[in-house]
């Protein structure tokens, strides 16, 4: 079959898509990997097919000129289940997500998405949440359609919260930000918005059940598997460490989009200085050049793969990203998380607490003797060890991408 991957234009989220990718490629099924120009290379470094449509965004020049917005509640997608938020505030929600991030991601790439669908005719389209492009070319084309999560499904959760709270509110009152643009966009190809071109026909989420939000959609499981780009498994890394590692890394989205991180990196590496540790910080060449003299227990490396590194780690501290909170997380590593509230990054540092497995700490609330303490737990107390090995199992025992190609099969030819 065709598979067409409808990615949004972040390199992050581009990773979680490939392993799936390369599954669907090494059975014999025909894939493109559809996305902004600015991802072209970084799709073919990985082996795969690159189609490029349309233009880049320009929304990070917006978030750096607007750093505080991460923190703002209109970033935060994590406090949306029921009962936690009403009309008025899930309704401003989407009045201003909806064309100061969902259009600005997905206008540049709409026209060529749905040119490419009909021209190449998928017959699966496998997108990133925010990726409506991919759903409206998926509808233009016929091909089943999916949801790939990169994320805990805040954005899912929120949707079938809001539809049920607008069917409560005074019918004057019933507006619907989302469904308005993508109807208004969709329409040149024949196409309106219902809840399946939003929320796909399935969900493809690779969190463990225990760290999900509650959700009415159709899920399935695949298992996390890490893709960090080049990697190499340097010398160092193939003896064991003499005393506990502890893994810095914030991260490049932050730097990449937002002009810069939330908390100092200089300042975590004096505070951990005193201790009986090795501090291994993973940092971009920007991220290095604001360093000052580097204590004696901390390695600085700007060319490891955290897939080659935290399975010699025994705690992580870091800023909440995906790709960094899964890779820990099927590595059985405790976590610190010093975050800021866009997206999920409450949601899943919450969740991830209640399990035992680490510590969310917002950003605005760390200091040197926070840090020291909290590193100090996740080393000293062997529940957070143990609650992470549980997650790990947990992950373990969902079916891989390997095994996750059959269910894709199946579901498409049922479509």
């Amino acid at each position: 079959m065709r598979v067409l991957f409808a990615g949004l234009s972040e390199k992050s989220h581009l990773y979680g898509m490939v392993p799936l990718a390369w599954a669907l490629t090494s059975a014999g099924h025909e894939v493109l990997m559809a996305n902004a120009p600015s991802l072209t290379d970084t799709i073919t470094r990985a082996g795969l097919v690159a189609a490029p449509v349309g233009r880049d965004h320009t929304l990070h020049q917006a978030m750096a000129a607007a750093r505080d917005s991460q923190d703002n509640d209109m970033a935060n997608w994590s406090r949306l289940g029921p009962g936690e938020v009403d009309w008025p505030a899930i309704r401003a929600r989407y009045e201003i997500s909806v064309p100061y991030g969902f259009a600005l991601y997905n206008e540049p790439v709409m026209d060529g998405m749905v040119a490419l669908a009909r021209s190449w005719q998928p017959d699966l389209v496998i997108r990133d949440p925010l990726a409506y492009a991919g759903a409206v070319a998926a509808r233009v084309s016929g091909a089943a359609h999916l949801r790939l999560l990169w994320c805990a499904d805040v954005y899912g959760q929120a949707r079938t919260t809001f539809t049920e709270l607008m069917r409560q509110a005074p019918e004057d009152q019933r507006v619907d930000p989302l469904a308005d643009w993508l109807d208004e966009r969709a329409r040149p190809y024949g196409v309106s918005c219902d809840e399946e071109l939003v929320n796909g026909q399935y969900t493809l989420d690779t969190l463990p059940p225990s760290l999900r939000p509650p959700s009415a959609l159709r899920q399935l499981s695949m298992r996390y598997q890490p893709y960090n780009g080049s990697a190499v498994l340097w010398d160092w890394l193939r003896e064991p460490p003499k005393r506990p590692r502890v893994c810095l890394t914030l991260g490049q989205s932050n730097t990449e989009a937002y002009g810069g991180d939330y908390v100092s990196v200089p300042e975590i590496l004096a505070a951990l200085a005193p201790l009986d540790v090795e501090v291994v910080a993973a940092l971009l060449p920007r991220q290095r050049e604001l360093l000052g003299p580097v204590p004696g227990n901390a390695r600085i490396v700007d060319d490891v793969a955290l897939n080659t590194l935290l399975p010699s780690c025994s705690a992580v501290i870091h800023h909440g990203g995906w790709g960094t909170f899964s890779t820990a997380l099927v590595n059985a590593v405790p976590q610190l998380i010093l975050s800021t509230l866009v997206a999920d990054q409450e949601l899943r540092g919450r969740s991830l607490e209640r399990q035992g497995a680490g510590i969310f700490v917002h950003h605005s609330q760390v200091d040197a003797d926070q840090v020291v303490r909290h590193t100090r737990r996740l080393l000293d107390d062997p529940g957070f060890a143990a609650a992470a090995r549980r997650l790990r199992d947990e992950s373990a025992a969902m079916p891989t991408p390997h095994e996750t190609v059959a269910v894709l099969e199946r579901l498409t030819a049922e479509r």
